[in-house]
This record gives C-alpha cells, structure tokens and sequence, in this order.
C-alpha cells in the first residue's frame, strides 16, 4: 500500500513526490546507497587529508594513524563545500547536492552546521522517512539530490 500525502488526496506515486522532485534523473532524491558511497569518499580524502598532518608524529604505526583528527577537514569538506556549491567533494565526484526543499535558495550556515553535527553522530542520517531522507535532512529542510 502506498503512503498517503499530507494532502490526503492521492497516494505518494515515488520518493520525492510530496518534495515537488522529480522521478528520475536531476534533480531526484538520491539513493541511501549513493549517499553512502560519497560519505565514504568523504571520509577517505579526510583521513589523508588528517594523516598528512600527524605523519610527522614520532612512535610506532597507531601514533601516526589520523583516528579522530580526520573528523576536522570531514568537517571543513561539509560546511565549506556546502556553504560554497552545495556539494562534498564525494557528492561532487559520485554527481550529487544538497538542495532545500522548503524554500528556494542557498543553504544558510546555520542549517549546515546543525546537518554536519547530526551527521556526525550518524543515527540521524541511518533514520530516514518515507521519502528516504535522513533526519538530518529532515530537521534542515534539505535532501540529496542527483546533481
């Protein structure tokens, strides 16, 4: 059975409808998968990026890993790329965006600090609604859409 819209009047046909997104294509929501795929890039040119600055750290293998210090350029890759193009430099490479859905225009800094702190700590963006947005989306009035 499909989901009814706030509207009542008809069913919710696919992801996105009650957003005003298309089916397909640009523009559509993105797939958890997809987003996934670019969190993952992102956190992997953050851990270079992190290990970069504590390779020059003295003391066996464990001393020089990035651990937790990959979280700082995660975090400047979030705020500053999305303030600047709406994208991560993954969304970027795997062709996705961070638009708003509630109101035209750009994502105001508030909105992307709130999302990256809710991202980070992960549960919110694994909840997702029936449109398959994360909380994180949800309480920032945005989603991920193919670029």
């Amino acid at each position: 059975m499909l989901p009814v819209r706030p509207g009542g009047d008809a069913p919710q046909r696919y992801r996105g409808e009650r957003l005003g997104l298309p089916q397909s294509g640009s523009g559509s929501l993105a797939t958890f998968g997809v987003r996934f795929w670019a969190l993952i890039v992102d956190c992997i040119a953050s851990a270079l990026v992190a290990s970069l600055v504590v390779a020059g750290r003295g003391g066996d293998l464990a001393h020089r890993l990035p651990g937790s210090w990959s979280l700082i350029p995660l975090a400047v890759d979030y705020v500053v790329g999305l303030l600047l193009g709406g994208q991560t430099l993954g969304m970027h490479l795997i062709g996705l965006k961070v638009v708003r859905v509630e109101r035209a225009g750009r994502i105001p800094l508030p909105d992307i600090m709130v999302r990256t702190v809710l991202l980070f700590l992960l549960l919110p963006a694994v909840v997702l609604d029936r449109d398959g947005r994360g909380l994180h989306d949800r309480f920032t009035g945005t989603a991920v859409v193919r670029a």
